[in-house]
């Protein structure tokens, strides 16, 4: 999917030569992916102490191993 966006060029200089990478394109999904992937654990984190545990709960038994 062909986008024309406006990147800070320093912002990508400094990117590319932080991550090693060659390309801009690289550096760009690089970024994208890194970013999606702290907001994941950061949604993660913010769950913890909010999900009730049950200790009656067996795993093997849920997915039919026993």
């Amino acid at each position: 999917m062909p986008t024309n966006l406006a990147i800070n060029d320093e912002l990508l200089a400094s990117a590319l030569s932080v991550s090693g990478l060659k390309t801009k394109k690289e550096t760009v999904n690089l970024a994208l992916e890194e970013f999606i992937q702290k907001r994941r654990r950061k949604e993660a984190i913010e769950l913890f102490g909010k999900i009730d545990f049950s200790k009656e709960w067996n795993p093997k038994k849920a997915r039919g191993k026993i």
